[in-house]
């Protein structure tokens, strides 16, 4: 996994970097499919099952998602402009182990308002690395989430949430972004976990897309989603397997 997660975070060190005014995200996840490519890796969101028996099995090596979107946005000639808040949302498989990673960036000139959500939404996730510790129960993760966001005045969506990953990309335990500390199974090394708080700047309250998939706020407003893959260690910090180039976590 650390080899999926190291590849991964160079997929998204490429695609921040990308995030310019004039791009497309198809051609986003067009060199996104190169880098994984390149690597001897795979896609693994390709394929994927919808989230209705209606919804295309996923077409893309990335979801994308833009402004009011939170996640699952598939990429298309959609152009990238100023003052957009981009979230790009990424697995990689590597040897049969999967790692899954996401970031948000904002495009050009931004409002102070999408600054601070992206602040927050960061901020959460490393709330929720910080709790992930051999001994202490998996809603600690979700409390510390959800702390940090509720101190902020924005929302947490309750209908997505993190997961367990290794050889599927979707395993348990769920990894909600709410609730109780010191409840849910207990923490043990060797655990690997993705963690990925979506936050929005109004209502939680979201809504899926007629093409089965992409995922927007009912409202309208915008939100931001980060996610790592991280492992539980013994009795240290967790390890974070997606860091990205330059990247500090603790």
């Amino acid at each position: 996994m650390r080899r999926a997660g190291a590849i991964l975070a160079r997929v998204l060190d490429r695609l921040s970097s990308m995030a310019r005014p004039g791009v497309t995200t198809r051609e986003m996840d067009e060199e996104a499919d190169r880098v994984i490519r390149d690597a001897g890796a795979t896609a693994t969101f390709r394929g994927q099952p919808g989230l209705t028996d209606r919804a295309p099995p996923y077409p893309a090596a990335t979801c994308i998602s833009i402004n009011e979107q939170v996640i699952h946005g598939i990429p298309s000639d959609r152009v990238v402009r100023d003052g957009d808040l981009v979230s790009v949302d990424c697995g990689v498989t590597w040897g049969g182990l999967i790692a899954d990673s996401a970031v948000s960036v904002i495009v050009g000139t931004a409002s102070r308002d999408a600054e601070r959500l992206v602040e927050t939404t960061r901020a959460a996730l490393l709330a929720g690395i910080g709790a992930a510790r051999a001994g202490r129960h998996l809603h600690d993760i979700s409390a510390a989430v959800q702390a940090v966001v509720r101190a902020a005045g924005y929302g947490v969506v309750r209908e997505f949430c993190g997961h367990g990953v290794g050889r599927d990309l979707h395993e348990d335990p769920p990894v909600p972004n709410f609730g109780n500390a010191g409840s849910g199974p207990i923490l043990r090394p060797g655990m690997t976990l993705a963690i990925e708080p979506m936050v929005t700047l109004g209502s939680p309250r979201i809504r899926v897309l007629d093409d089965g998939w992409t995922v927007v706020t009912a409202d309208g407003r915008p939100a931001a989603h980060f996610e790592h893959t991280i492992v539980v260690t013994d009795g240290g910090p967790a390890e974070v397997l997606t860091l990205r180039n330059g990247e500090v976590v603790g």
